[in-house]
Formats: C-alpha cells, sequence, structure tokens
C-alpha cells in the first residue's frame, strides 16, 4: 500500500465530484468528498470483478442507496476507466450518460437505479439472497460478495426496518454495507431529527457492526477484511466521515462539515470552489483530470483485475468440465431462458376464484421452474401462493435450498428485494399480497419500470367484493393507478408495466404464461378473492380460446352483426355474460363481449384487430369494480361504462354485488338504458 497514493486518489474522487457539481450548476458535493476514501481502497483493494467483462455473472456488486452522491460513483468509475472525461464533465445534462442519480447500467459498473431512499440497499440485500440461493444449487465457488453504501436518509427511510430485519434474519454474511455517517443531512444536522443508536438497532436485527473513522484507510482496510471474512452475519461498516471533507475558504480557512455543502455547488456556499480544488490537489483549469499518479496507479490496477478474474475464470471452467449438466442448467438460469412449459395441462375447478387458479398453476410452476423464488408479505394462505410454498421450504439462515421467501408484513421491502433479485439475474422473482396494498409497493413498482425488470407482482382481493373487510381492504381505484403504468413508456419506448387481470381460470393460466415470457418488463396480475363463473367456450377448449388474451383483449362471445359490444376484464366478464343471457333471451339482442385482460397490450396491436373486437360502428359498454377509467379509453366518448366512483363498504360480497349494481339482471338494465340513448 502506498499511503500519499491512496490519498491522492480519494482526493481526486473528491475534487472531480466537486467539480462535476459545479459544472452542471446542480448536484450534492459534501457526501461523495467523505465517502472517497471508502471507494477507493473498497475498488483498489477488496472488489472483484472483470474490467474486460463487467456483466460477468460472477462479480462483485455494488448498490448504491444514496443515489444523490451519484458523482461519487461517476469519479471511481472515471479512475477505472468505465467512463471518459468528457462523461463527468456533462454531468447531469442532456443526453449525458452520467445522469443525476444513477441508473442501471452494468458495463459501467452501476448495478442498479437509485435515488429514491432506502430502496437501493434493499435492492442489494435481494442481490444477496440471489447469490445465496445461486450458490446453493451450484456450490459456494461463487462466493461474490455484494456491497451497498447508505446514508443517514437511507438508514431513517422506514424501509431500511424491513431490509435491515431480512438481512440479518436470513444469515446474509455475503452482505457488507458501508453507512456514510456525517450527522448532515440536506435541510438538516441529523440530530435534529433522530437521536437512536443505529449500531444498536442493527445488532439487534443480527447484523456484524463495525465503527470506524471513515477517512482512516487502515481503519477502512480492517474493517473490510473483517467484513469478507464473517461467515454468519451480514456487515454494517458505520464510518464516521465528514460533510464536504477538503472544503476550504477563500483564505484557506477549513470549511467542513456544514449543511450548505450536501446539496449545491460549493461555490455557492462559504466554500471556494477553486481554492478547493487547489486543496484537493487538482488543476482548476483542468479539473476533469485524473491525476498523473493516480493514473498510472489505476492502469497497473485494472490489469491486477484482469488477471485475477482469469485466475477466478479458470476455476469456474474446470468446474463447468466436471460438472455439465450443473453447468448446462446454470446457464440456462443466468440467460433467462425457460424450460418447456405446458399450461394447457393445469388443471382447475370449474367456477374457482382466479387465486385459486393461480395457485394451481404456481404448484405447477413450484415442480417445473427450478430458479424461481416467490414470496408473501404474510399472506401466503389468503394470496395463495401457498400453491407454490406447498411444493418447496422457506428460505432461512443456513439453508437456502427452499424456494420461497416469507417476507413477513412489508410490502415495500419485499418488492425492492425482487428488484434485487432480478438485477443480480438467474432469478425469477415473484411477490404477492392484497391488491389494495399496491399501494404500499408502488415506489419499487415504479423503479420496477425504470429499470425494465420482470419482476412478477401477484395481488389478490382484487374488488370490493373483499366483502365484510370494507374499505380500508377493497382496492377502488389501485387497478387505475396500475394500468397508468401501461400508457407510461420506459426508456425503451415500450409500455413500462403490464397489468394483467384474468376472467377466469383459463384466463388465469394464460395470464401466467405471458407474465413468464414477458422478459423485460414488471408484470402484475391481479387475481379474485370471490369464485368466478368459467366464461363458456365457444368450441371445444376454453384454454385455446383463452390465449388470445396474449393480444391484451378478445372476444369470448361473438355473434355476426352485433346490436351491442360489452367490455370487461376480470370477474366482471362473468357478469357480463350473465347480462347478455338476459339481454338475448328477454330483449332479443345480439351481444359481442370482449375480454380486456390488458388495456396496454391490446392497443399495441393493430388497428384492424382492435376494430375487430371493439368496432368503433357499434354501441359500446363498459363494466368495472373500479373507476370506470378503466375502461373509458376503450369505449370511446360516445360509449358508456359503468363503474364505481365510491370506496366500498363493509358486507358480503353477494350483497355489495346488489347494492352496487354488479349482478347480470342489473347490468342488463344498464344496457338497456345506454342503448335508448344511441
Amino acid at each position: 500500500m502506498n499511503n500519499k497514493l491512496d490519498q491522492q486518489a480519494a482526493d481526486n474522487i473528491r475534487a472531480l465530484a466537486v467539480a462535476m457539481v459545479e459544472k452542471a450548476n446542480s448536484g450534492h458535493p459534501g457526501g461523495p468528498m467523505g465517502g472517497a476514501d471508502f471507494m477507493h481502497v473498497l475498488y483498489s483493494e477488496f472488489f472483484n470483478f472483470d474490467p474486460t467483462d463487467m456483466a460477468w455473472p460472477f462479480r462483485d456488486r455494488f448498490f448504491m442507496d444514496a443515489g444523490h452522491l451519484s458523482t461519487l460513483m461517476y469519479a471511481q468509475y472515471y479512475l477505472l476507466g468505465n467512463y471518459e472525461k468528457n462523461d463527468v464533465a456533462n454531468f447531469r445534462q442532456w443526453g449525458s450518460i452520467t445522469p443525476g442519480h444513477p441508473e442501471a447500467d452494468v458495463k459501467r459498473g452501476i448495478e442498479n437505479t437509485s435515488g429514491p431512499l432506502g430502496q437501493g440497499h434493499t435492492m442489494g440485500i435481494g442481490a444477496a439472497i440471489a447469490a445465496k440461493f445461486l450458490a446453493a444449487r451450484f456450490g459456494n465457488w461463487m462466493n461474490h460478495k455484494i456491497y451497498g453504501f447508505i446514508s443517514d436518509g437511507g438508514v431513517q427511510e422506514e424501509i431500511s426496518q424491513g431490509a435491515g430485519r431480512i438481512a440479518g434474519h436470513l444469515g446474509l454474511n455475503n452482505f457488507i454495507m458501508f453507512y456514510d455517517s456525517n450527522d448532515i443531512q440536506l435541510s438538516t444536522s441529523t440530530d435534529e431529527v433522530t437521536s437512536e443508536n443505529t449500531a444498536m438497532k442493527y445488532e439487534a436485527w443480527g447484523w456484524k457492526v463495525i465503527s470506524i473513522d471513515g477517512h482512516n484507510h487502515d481503519e477502512i482496510r480492517k474493517a473490510l477484511t473483517q467484513a469478507n471474512n464473517e461467515t454468519e452475519r451480514p456487515t454494517l461498516i458505520i464510518g464516521k466521515t465528514i460533510m464536504g471533507k477538503g472544503c476550504v475558504t477563500a483564505d484557506g480557512s477549513i470549511y467542513e462539515g456544514h449543511c450548505e455543502l450536501h446539496g449545491q455547488p460549493i461555490g455557492h456556499t462559504g466554500a471556494d470552489y477553486t481554492k478547493t480544488l487547489l486543496n484537493l490537489g487538482a488543476d482548476p483549469e483542468n479539473p476533469f483530470d485524473i491525476y498523473e499518479d493516480v493514473g498510472a496507479f489505476y492502469k497497473d490496477l485494472l490489469k491486477q483485475k484482469v488477471a485475477q478474474a482469469a485466475e477466478k475464470k479458470a476455476k469456474i471452467n474446470a468446474w463447468k468440465k466436471e460438472n455439465q449438466e450443473l453447468s448446462n442448467k446454470l446457464d440456462k438460469f443466468l440467460s433467462g431462458e425457460l424450460p418447456v412449459l405446458d399450461f394447457e395441462s393445469i388443471e382447475h375447478k370449474s367456477g374457482i376464484a382466479s387465486r385459486a387458479a393461480s395457485a394451481d398453476v404456481l404448484a405447477y410452476l413450484a415442480e417445473n421452474v427450478e430458479n424461481m423464488i416467490v414470496s408473501s408479505a404474510d399472506l401466503s394462505n389468503s394470496d395463495k401462493t401457498d400453491g407454490f410454498l406447498k411444493k418447496t421450504h422457506a428460505l432461512k439462515k443456513g439453508d437456502f435450498s427452499g424456494s420461497f421467501l416469507q417476507a413477513g408484513v412489508a410490502e415495500l421491502t419485499m418488492a425492492c428485494i425482487a428488484n434485487g433479485l432480478a438485477l443480480h439475474g438467474g432469478i425469477i422473482p415473484v411477490v404477492a399480497t392484497f391488491f389494495v396494498f399496491s399501494d404500499y409497493m408502488k415506489p419499487a413498482i415504479r423503479l420496477s419500470g425504470i429499470q425494465e425488470l420482470a419482476v412478477k407482482y401477484v395481488w389478490s382481493h382484487d374488488a370490493f367484493r373483499v366483502g365484510e373487510d370494507g374499505p380500508t381492504h377493497q382496492p377502488i381505484e389501485q387497478e387505475a393507478q396500475i394500468r397508468l403504468l401501461e400508457k407510461l413508456k420506459n426508456h425503451s419506448g415500450k409500455p413500462s408495466f403490464l397489468a394483467l387481470r384474468p376472467a377466469d381460470s383459463a384466463e388465469t393460466s394464460v395470464a401466467w404464461k405471458m407474465a413468464l415470457e414477458n422478459k423485460n418488463t414488471p408484470t402484475g396480475l391481479i387475481l379474485s378473492r370471490q369464485n368466478i363463473k368459467d366464461i363458456p367456450a365457444m368450441g371445444t377448449s376454453r384454454y385455446q380460446e383463452a390465449l388470445a388474451a396474449e393480444k391484451g383483449g378478445y372476444l369470448v362471445k361473438e355473434v355476426e352483426n352485433p346490436d351491442v359490444v360489452l367490455i370487461a376484464n376480470g370477474s366482471e366478464v362473468a357478469t357480463l355474460v350473465a347480462a347478455a343471457e338476459i339481454l338475448e333471451s328477454e330483449n332479443g339482442l345480439k351481444v359481442n363481449i370482449a375480454s380486456v385482460i390488458s388495456e396496454g397490450l391490446f392497443k399495441l396491436q393493430s388497428k384492424a384487430y382492435q376494430d375487430s373486437i371493439i368496432p368503433k360502428n357499434k354501441p359500446l359498454f363498459g363494466l368495472t369494480a373500479g373507476l370506470p377509467v378503466n375502461l373509458e379509453g376503450l369505449v370511446g366518448e360516445k360509449g358508456k361504462v359503468f363503474g364505481l366512483d365510491h370506496f366500498g363498504y363493509s358486507a358480503p360480497a353477494n350483497v355489495l354485488d346488489d347494492k352496487f349494481g354488479f349482478t347480470g339482471e342489473k347490468v342488463s338494465k344498464q344496457v338497456l338504458e345506454y342503448l335508448k340513448t344511441v
């Protein structure tokens, strides 16, 4: 080790962070200046990766929680050759690859999108679970580490409780997190908002906790060595750091530890930009230069990293030759390739709830998809993910041979962990809870969409028919919120989410098929609590007809030249079938019924196909158990949607159906009233 060189490298990171924020006139310089020492020591001495193969599956991974410290990452990865000078100089600018908060970019070392505090380190815990899961099946030769970096704000976010509890409970000794404890946050010092003992809190959750001077390189080395040798627990390294480490005023006086250094260019504070750069050893005329000695050091370091990775790759290749069958399976896991699945073979009892049909599918998947991890927020016997659990067992400390994660009552934590499982690779993550509690998960759902992660969300108890539980448990507006994500495009220009609300058991099987085959965006399955009458088959196979749901919408009942087309999804389709029987037998009307499981997917089909299902020259009537806006985009201005504009009430489901007008008889009357107006 070279103490002088190490200090130069850390100061180079600080200077780069300061310069990026100053040039952009936007950003957070103080935190990166405090965390620079840890980053340099971590990446130069402990972090295992291949600079020539950044997506190498068995690399160590770094998960940033404090996304506002993006310049800390960009500066470090610039030294590692992942960014060019122009990239860091164009921080936060249009078209640059250095956005204000880090966005997943594995080839440059950015493992996760972060910014909403608390989610980043929780995704890291998900990645650590994925690593344990795979090691249990293929061997501890993988033994890569997951590193997290958290700030005071991330520790304060409520999600840290769920993340800390689960990581400690599972004994994730492969997860090491640095807590940049500088006692300063954006608008206050931390002592104005908290007086808790963070070390004791994490120790109570079962973590190893090491407290150090976050600017002392020897203490950082010792802590990282201890953390890497830990065999039973995740490790939290609490590094006491100084906000704006290295800042000085115009007269050269130290100006560190001030709140104002957190979230604005230091030139807007009591510190002096030019004098600070000089204090850090930088050239104010060329602030984005890498120091000569630091550049030479990192050039040699990269050669060492390549050589170390080559040694490990040679050992892995030897294992693969000796274990060809396991190796092939691992390759399939990592590629995302699905086994051959026969969804039509899955048997369902007649007239069951779609959550029960989902349980049948999950039982089949438990026996046929070996790299699926299913999790439930203490509801497995109610959201029916126990169909999967009954075929496997829960993950637990020292035993990751199972495939079910008991998350406890922590919906947001669970969803963030799923994002981490997906980011790690090799795992198909599934998370489940009641649909009304998708509200608790929304921040993670949004990051699933932004990062284009194939997480499968299972939401049961999908409507007011939850009944006696009353308005707190009856989703009314949730479907409208989730379907908005189908209208929101990701950076690949595609819908950021696929929302599927199946009409019966056959459609539920197809919905699961669609979910598993959707590998580029998150999918939500919205399932009923109550039993649903099966949709009658027009031909010989209801399942084969339900496969048309793969186009987002199709006709479950079709006649030539209909008088009206009825439109719904989920359990309301069966209600329309009952209404159509009355309209045809008692009123002599000809009726088509469209089941639109996903409006977003349906709108991607050709105009000719859309018009064949929902012709604009026919009266169109929609039925939804949620807000009318769910179907207004399908029926158009001339159509009518019957839905709810109020919260639910506590009563048996059949009573609510009658009171709210969701029976075949009452819907048929609504249709007749509508037809009088067209």
